[in-house]
């Protein structure tokens, strides 16, 4: 273990300058692949009309399967010998995978306790009802059968997350290092949200000035929500985690906190709001822990330098 880890950092320190060119390059190749695959179908109609999401759904599947194939090129280029198999550096492995899909969706749930305190204040539903609903085949089924909601719970969070986090991670972190690679990874999930502009400009949905508002308002919330899942993959080592993050934030949506400030019972949803961040902030390491995943974590193995984030 010790000798490859040597080799790693050997191989890092010969040709830096070459291998942070290649490892942008092949991320922005990607990313522009992703955005791409969108818009190879010809059509006159919204994003959220079935056809255009079944169509889309086609494309970038195909997209998002080719994609560990950058990562298997890039080692190829860079002759960058790694510890780890290449499905475990996507994510993609037994160990430690109950903790993955449990804690880190906790920590996320505990950051959105405000909003899911004004949600269950403001449903008609008792919890035994939202129990029973969620027991009810029939609801998974119609859940199944909408379109939108297959692109928003499961096909943009697998997709995005194994393009965006788990292909591009393992090709920054040997150039950047685990904490810079946090905050460069998510530039490129960031700017590629931008694509929503043209369907915002090609419709008329909103006035110049809005559209770009949305745009640079989306930009930066895909960007650091981009950070986070980064930093879960990479204390973690697990895909599950981020796709099911995602998910819930898919779901949830931005808090709205204008709403909260209004609400009858303000009080109690903004104390809530208060209690899960600081919650939040306080379990974001202790729940990430990388003893609880198997350490090190596959992608910390291609840092040529010890970080502080690939241990407990």
């Amino acid at each position: 273990m010790a000798e490859k880890e040597g080799i790693l950092t050997e191989q890092m320190e010969n040709a830096p300058g070459g291998l942070c060119w290649l490892s942008v390059l092949s991320c922005l190749l990607l990313a522009c692949c992703y955005v791409g695959s969108l818009y190879v179908w010809r059509s006159d109609l919204p994003r959220d009309h079935p056809a255009v999401i079944k169509r889309r759904f086609t494309s970038v599947l195909i997209v998002s399967g080719l994609s560990p194939l950058f990562v298997w090129a890039w080692r190829e280029f860079t002759a960058v010998r790694t510890v780890s198999p290449l499905l475990a550096l996507l994510g993609i492995r037994l160990e430690g995978f109950i903790s993955a899909i449990v804690l880190p969706l906790l920590l996320t749930m505990v950051l959105f306790l405000g909003p899911l305190m004004q949600l269950s204040m403001d449903s008609p539903w008792g919890f035994t009802d939202g129990v029973r609903v969620v027991l009810d085949p029939c609801f998974w089924t119609l859940c199944l059968s909408d379109m939108r909601w297959l692109r928003n719970q499961v096909v943009a969070p697998l997709t995005e997350e194994l393009v965006f986090r788990a292909c591009m991670l393992p090709m920054l972190v040997p150039c950047a290092g685990p904490s810079t690679a946090i905050f460069t990874c998510p530039l490129f999930f960031g700017v590629a949200h931008f694509h929503h502009v043209i369907e915002l400009l090609r419709f008329r949905q909103g006035t110049l000035s809005g559209i770009f508002f949305s745009a640079v308002f989306q930009f930066s919330y895909t960007a650091v929500f981009g950070a986070y899942t980064a930093f879960i993959f990479i204390r973690t080592g697990h895909l599950m985690g981020p796709v099911l993050c995602h998910s819930f934030c898919n779901y949830m949506g931005f808090p709205a906190i204008s709403t909260a400030l209004e609400h009858p019972q303000r009080l109690i949803i903004l104390s809530s709001y208060l209690m899960g961040v600081l919650l939040f902030f306080m379990l974001l390491f202790p729940l990430t822990d990388p003893s609880y995943y198997g350490t090190p974590t596959p992608v910390c193995t291609l840092t040529s330098s010890p970080s502080s984030l690939c241990f407990s």
